[in-house]
């Protein structure tokens, strides 16, 4: 059975806290869901900002492959008509095949709210459908507020349905606006609704869902809905949304089509889905959240040493699906719960050879990671571990010593320097360097002495620098660790230090990063070089 996927991220979903889009931003994402195969794409409300209607006349523009846009708008005002109401007439400027009308359910929000007649708000509802369909528009009915509204008082929230209905509506969507029903509330009240429509004069329209997260539950209530006979459902990726967000069309999705059966995308654009849920993250300037269900980076990432033992066998032992149904990997995490199953699947990963190092390595892991080390977020590091180990590992520079100097002249900005002393190809550099920071000034002073010899690593560039200190408690004298992540080109890699002096955790983590790109660029070397003796 196909289910429609209506989307809300650019209306909906920007009402989230700290979320703004532009509306380029807006244009993008357009663009990906309709690759991602969305079949409605709702583009904002033009009457409440100029940007709506930016958007609206832009993506006139825009080819399309299936997506259908929408304009969203509430009903007429009480007491007026549609052709002298300003938001009917913004969302005809709108100039959509595809117009949202929200209207109210409840008669708490009728009569408190509205502060109008249970009887205007039925002309209201009424009015708008039949005046979008006779502009051959088709009309999505938001029933705001409805499993609140049926629990206050069923007879009239069943009512405004049919009023929707009876005036053309293509779809009656169910809001369970304040997020706070129950998946089997949802069910039953959605069964009662079908059994309802069969009673009015177009007893074939189609019923959709619309579901809020306050009770965590978003996902789980859209699922229950669609089980008991809705077949369209909105939603926002990643959840976005006011308070607690909107139900989280990607888990929703994946749950859907992998696991109930339903057809929603195609094979191809669900093995999308990571990359989508990634992407609008990035357009929203949010991070990602790695630990969410299906797309997270951790999502399948498996850290206990029984748990890669049985991977490695069996790969469904602890994963419920393919990761790469849905465009994601497994992933093996070291730590010090790792087993020595994890350190040989991880080094396989890389393309390294252990040669019955496993326990090794595990045992120097453990004793780093006692020591306020972390490698499941700096897998540079691991690797350098590896690298290390091996029988004809020559490191490609030493740094000898180094001097750190700051200072506070007056009024003047603070003044950094830093000095060292780098073995590289048994010469002895002395370098020094200024910077911004101590951490700067050293990694400029390094780069000095290994740059005549290493030039590739002007093309390695230091892209993050983080600070956390592990042991609370003893403030100042707490140990600090640092991450630093390193790019070159596309690709990036995570280093990490820890000591009680911040200065030598950082070059702890500097001298990972910059070994590390040195040792692949050998290795690279020595098998182009094996290759073309061996022809």
């Amino acid at each position: 059975m196909q289910i429609q996927l209506y989307d809300t991220t650019l209306r909906d979903g920007t009402q989230r806290e700290g979320l703004s889009l532009s509306c380029e931003d807006k244009l993008k994402i357009a663009r990906e869901l309709d690759t991602m195969g969305i079949h409605y794409i709702e583009g904002g409300w033009p009457g409440s900002n100029p940007k709506d209607a930016e958007f609206f006349q832009r993506i006139r523009e825009v080819p399309l492959r299936q997506a259908r846009i929408a304009a969203f708008g509430s009903t007429r005002h009480a007491g007026t008509t549609c052709a002298d109401d300003a938001n009917m007439h913004a969302l005809v400027a709108a100039n959509t095949p595809v117009v949202t009308l929200v209207g109210k359910s409840s008669t708490l929000h009728v009569e408190q709210v509205l502060e109008t007649t249970l009887a205007e708000n039925l002309a209201m509802i009424a009015d708008s459908v039949a005046y979008f369909k006779a502009q051959g528009k088709e009309v999505v009915y938001d029933a705001e507020h409805f499993f609140d509204g049926y629990r206050l008082n069923r007879e009239y929230a069943l009512t405004t349905l049919r009023a929707a209905a009876e005036a053309g509506a293509d779809c009656l969507t169910l809001c369970d606006t304040n997020g706070g029903s129950l998946p089997d509330q949802v069910a039953q009240i959605v069964r009662e609704v079908r059994t309802f429509i069969q009673t009015c004069k177009r007893p074939h329209v189609q019923l959709g869902i619309h579901t809020h997260n306050d009770s965590a539950l978003a996902v789980a209530n859209g699922l229950a809905a669609i089980q008991a006979g809705c077949v369209q459902a909105q939603g926002t990726i990643n959840g976005y949304g006011e308070r607690c967000g909107n139900m989280d069309l990607i888990p929703f999705i994946a749950n859907l089509q992998l696991k109930l059966g339903y057809q929603c995308v195609a094979p191809e654009q669900l093995r999308r889905l990571t990359d989508v849920s990634n992407y609008v993250a990035t357009i929203a300037n949010l991070n990602s959240d790695h630990h969410a269900a299906y797309v997270g980076r951790s999502a399948f990432a498996h850290k206990g040493g029984i748990h890669v033992a049985a991977i490695a066998k069996v790969s469904e032992s602890y994963q419920h699906i393919d990761p790469v149904l849905v465009g994601n990997q497994k992933r093996v995490v070291i730590s010090e719960l790792s087993g020595r199953g994890n350190v040989r699947l991880r080094a396989e990963e890389l393309g390294l050879q252990l040669n019955g190092k496993e326990q090794v390595i595990l045992q120097r892991i453990k004793e780093l990671e006692n020591k306020g080390f972390q490698f499941e977020a700096a897998e540079g590091s691991f690797e350098m571990l590896i690298r290390r180990s091996a029988d004809d590992y020559v490191p490609p520079f030493e740094l000898l010593d180094f001097t750190v100097v700051i200072e506070k002249r007056g009024n003047n900005n603070i003044y950094s320097q830093a000095t060292t002393r780098v073995r590289v190809c048994n010469e002895v550099m002395h370098t020094a360097a200024d910077g911004d920071g101590p951490v700067n000034a050293l990694d400029s002073a390094i780069r000095k002495a290994l740059l005549p010899y290493y030039p590739q690593l002007a093309e390695v560039k230091l892209v993050d620098y983080k600070v956390r200190i592990i042991d609370e408690h003893r403030g100042t004298a707490a140990t600090p660790r640092v991450l630093i992540e390193t790019a070159c080109g596309d690709e990036r890699w995570s280093t990490i230090g820890a000591s009680q002096n911040i200065i030598e955790a950082s070059w702890q983590a500097l001298r990972d990063s910059l070994e590390l790109p040195l040792l692949r660029s050998r290795q690279q070397a020595l098998r182009v070089e094996h290759e073309r003796r061996t022809k």
